[in-house]
């Protein structure tokens, strides 16, 4: 008789670091960590929910998302990834991320000098920083540590260092985020 085949859930290879971008408490019972791109229909289908989840789930969840721009699909996602990184370091990451998201229709090079005017940024020199690519290194690791854990396609989720491989409803996530914070 032979034993069927145990397969390990695909765990996070890289824990969540000093430099990524993190929103929620520190010591939260719960860390979701979304691998994403912002030219992804699914990631921008699934922005409102992690909205949503984090309104709901206050002091369980803390959340980070890491760079997967999937380029050989979507030509923009990694100078997308750049502009978000620009912003990072002026304290405005979240911003240019939610709003990448909800104007994700409009892809394209000039979408950059749109998306970091209305965030308030200084046009030219984010610009200049995005065509030199100063933060392509920062896309790069995220990216690496995302192959390194398994990450084949966006969104990908892992809670608590373990991919979560169900949905991502809101209701799902509630869920799994509750199991994970041991409320079931």
């Amino acid at each position: 008789m032979t034993t069927p085949l145990q397969v390990s859930p695909a765990r996070l290879t890289v824990p969540v670091q000093e430099y990524d971008h993190v929103c929620g408490p520190d010591q939260a019972a719960v860390t979701l960590v979304e691998y994403g791109d912002y030219q992804c229909p699914y990631c921008a289908a699934a922005h409102p929910i992690i909205n949503d989840l984090l309104r709901e789930r206050p002091e369980t969840l803390r959340f980070a998302f890491r760079h997967f721009p999937l380029t050989n699909v979507h030509p923009y996602s990694e100078m997308a990834a750049e502009t978000a990184e620009a912003a990072g370091v002026r304290d405005r990451f979240w911003q240019m991320h939610a709003w990448l998201y909800e104007h994700q229709n409009q892809f394209q090079p000039a979408f950059v000098a749109t998306a970091v005017d209305q965030v308030g940024l200084p046009g030219d020199t984010v610009a200049r920083e995005v065509n030199e690519h100063l933060y392509l290194d920062r896309v790069q690791r995220d990216f690496a540590g995302g192959i390194r854990s398994g990450v084949n396609g966006t969104p990908s989720f892992f809670i608590n260092g373990i991919r979560h491989d169900g949905g991502y409803t809101l209701g799902e996530l509630i869920e799994a985020v509750d199991s994970a914070a041991g409320r079931d």
